[in-house]
């Protein structure tokens, strides 16, 4: 029987099969590009690209991709073959150093934010040696970046590559003030928990509002929901259990550190957690684990739903990035140790993080900003949009302590007593979890629960990486050019600690008490995606991200842009969808109940029966589609009046005041129809149907 151990990663050009298949010189040459940064000249990447395509072809691969992603969240490939013709008619298969370095797609046909003109078409994609090529359905797929003629990023990938070297810069400069001169290379990791729900297909395929917006527009709470907390890590259903077993397997074959994988809260809701690799890496497989969760899904008659609140009254899903940093040496800089009160240069790192989230908590609310996750942020399941950190009981008073100017000590790690003999004992951890909190400490990481589930993890991680290079940056700065480490080093934390503790919250992240203390501390509170991007490009955001060469000025407007944009056509989009629902199916059925209502009190009459009920149901129906009809006209005009050239932050306040807000007063009146019209006339499934139709 074959193990998963003997088919990991076979679908991966791997280091471990460049070591096998290349030229010991030329496979220096690329370990060197991979852990050095170095350049790789054309003559080894010729190499490469021919061992590349006989491995490809080996494994049934006709054509190669360079796979990249664009600013519309998801992944981009165009497909080339591998043939060349030949003077006698045939063909060979080639695949040349040039063309695995550099593609060329069109670049106007992408997001742009005005970095781009429709003319101006050229775009080029490059080579990412630090990220795998691999096989899927028969294409040899290589990860690269996407920037436009004059070089400006037009993708994700880039500017995630650039916020790690420039944290990696900055967390060696103040750990070669530890003394670690063998460490050479410092990388951020990351471990995206992927939150998803399944639905049945065809149940799916009945709802317009799911396969245009990927959420339920209109939908009546059914009986039960979550209430009873039995979906929650309870038994997988066999055609899930079937669906994540395929799930698995291929995901592994690329190379993906699946792990884990059980239900969440709500019903059809699950999760899928992998081990930690390198933010790069991870954000490449966390965009294909989300492209296979839609492919296998249908190939299981399933539908995957990645929309961050899919049904209104239970749980949305989140992406939980769980964000670390790691030396070459094998030290993960946020391990406290057995002993944190001690461990100096723990407590430097940690301090770092809390300054940079009280520093810049716009940038992080902006990186988890869109119309879909405005919807789950401070809905009562998900962290609110003010930004504070959870550390836990004992780090907290070790600060407490630190910051009074006494010496740091912390309790030896208990072991756990739960009551029973017969169990063994293990030691309890020095944070317990806070599911509320959108900046938790769980242990030896950072756990960021606030990007939503559709998101890729590349913006959080970049803006992480900034701030925190900034902050190394700033304290390296101070420490260097101290005449004395040690104290200057104890001061530093102190100082910090007093000046930003404001961030820190151990307490419900929920309720509304916590909103009324975090005004009162001055924390930010931006509830919408319109009032987070009004923060995006101040002087300082723009300085921070130059200084440290993640974005330019023109990079950051085209993003914010972008982000505006996509806010506006998505709202733009549901309401449209919800306004041809609404006269294609709920008007109707609407007005065909009225008819068989007013028809029966009308029989009744003529024999003389009682109708009061009837009459009653009438009136009340009759006044429901007066206000259907009302709220419906209502929300097509603005939709109308949205139309024009209106600045891109305007109209996204005008989509979410007048527009959004007119889509749930509609639904208002569509949710209570629903639970007057007959299923037979009502011309959607239901909430009921469509969360418990996989079984």
């Amino acid at each position: 029987m074959q193990t998963v151990s003997d088919f990991f990663g076979c679908h991966v050009f791997s280091e471990a099969v460049m070591k096998q298949k290349l030229p010991k010189a030329v496979f220096k040459d690329v370990y060197a590009a991979i852990h050095e940064g170095k350049r790789l000249d054309l003559a080894a990447a010729n190499v490469v690209a021919n061992s590349m395509k006989d491995w490809a072809i080996e494994l049934g691969a006709t054509h190669f991709t360079h796979w990249f992603q664009p600013m519309t969240g998801i992944t981009a490939e165009k497909h080339d073959s591998f043939i060349s013709p030949t003077a006698d008619g045939g063909v060979i298969m080639e695949f040349s150093g040039k063309e695995l370095i550099q593609g060329e797609p069109d670049a106007s046909s992408f997001p742009s934010g005005g970095l781009r003109a429709t003319f101006e078409a050229r775009g080029y994609t490059a080579w990412d040696p630090t990220s795998y090529a691999f096989i899927k359905d028969q294409t040899l797929y290589i990860p690269t970046a996407f920037c436009a003629y004059g070089g400006q990023a037009l993708d994700k990938k880039t500017p995630l590559l650039r916020s790690m070297e420039a944290l990696e810069r900055q967390a060696l400069r103040i750990l070669r003030l530890f003394g670690a001169e063998g460490v050479h290379r410092v990388t951020s990791t990351v471990g995206p928990e992927q939150e998803y729900f399944l639905v049945d297909r065809e149940v799916f395929r009945r709802r317009p509002d799911l396969q245009y917006c990927g959420r339920t527009l209109f939908g009546a709470r059914p009986p039960k929901g979550q209430e009873m907390d039995d979906h929650y890590y309870g038994a997988i259903p066999p055609r899930v259990a079937a669906y994540m077993k395929e799930l698995d397997c291929e995901l592994w074959k690329l190379g993906v550190l699946a792990k884990t994988k059980h239900n969440e809260a709500a019903p059809a809701q699950h999760e899928l957690a992998p081990i930690f690799t390198s933010a790069n890496l991870a954000a490449d497989h966390n965009q294909l684990t989300m492209e296979l969760m839609r492919t296998l899904a249908d190939r299981h008659g399933m539908a995957c739903l990645l929309h961050e609140k899919p049904f209104a009254g239970v749980n949305g899903s989140g992406k939980h990035n769980n964000w670390s940093l790691q030396t070459d040496t094998g030290v993960n800089l946020f391990d406290p140790g057995d002993t944190p009160a001690e461990n100096a240069q723990f407590l430097l790192f940690l301090v770092a993080v809390i300054r940079s989230v009280d520093e810049y908590p716009e940038l992080l609310r902006i990186s988890v900003a869109s119309a879909g996750n405005d919807h789950r942020l401070g809905a009562a399941e998900a962290p609110p949009a003010i930004m504070s950190i959870f550390l836990g009981d004992e780090l907290t008073a070790i600060l407490d302590r630190l910051e009074q100017g006494k010496s740091a000590h912390a309790d030896e790690r208990r072991p756990m007593e739960i009551g029973v003999t017969v169990l063994p004992h293990f030691p309890r951890d020095t944070t317990d979890r806070n599911r509320t909190s959108p900046f938790a400490f769980t242990g030896n990481k950072f756990e960021f629960r606030s990007p939503g589930a559709s998101f890729s993890v590349s913006g959080p991680n970049v803006v992480l990486n900034t701030i925190m290079a900034e902050t190394l940056s700033r304290f390296a700065d101070e420490l260097e050019a101290a005449p004395d480490f040690r104290p200057a080093l104890d001061a530093l934390i102190r100082r910090t600690i007093r000046e930003h503790r404001r961030v820190l919250f151990d307490g419900n992240s929920y309720s509304a008490e916590w909103v009324e203390e975090a005004a009162r501390r001055g924390l930010p509170n931006l509830r919408t995606t319109p009032d987070a991007l009004a923060h995006y490009e101040t002087p300082r955001h723009i300085a921070l991200f130059e200084r440290h060469g993640v974005f330019t000025a023109d990079e950051i407007h085209s993003r914010c842009e972008i982000m505006l944009e996509n806010y506006s056509k998505t709202i733009r989009i549901e309401a449209l969808t919800m306004l041809d629902m609404v006269k294609r199916g709920i008007l109707p059925a609407s007005l065909e109940y009225q008819n068989r209502v007013a028809e029966l009190a009308e029989r009744k009459a003529r024999l003389s029966l009682p109708n009061a009920v009837e009459t009653r149901e009438l009136i009340h129906l009759g006044s429901l589609t007066e206000s259907l009809v009302d709220r419906l006209d209502r929300l097509a005009s603005d939709v109308l009046s949205a139309d024009g050239d209106i600045p891109a932050q305007e109209l996204a306040v005008f989509y979410r005041d007048h527009v959004a807000a007119g889509m749930e007063a509609l639904r208002e009146v569509v949710d209570e129809l629903e639970t007057r019209i007959p299923e037979e006339l009502w011309p959607y499934p239901g909430y009921g149907e469509i969360l418990y139709s996989v079984r």
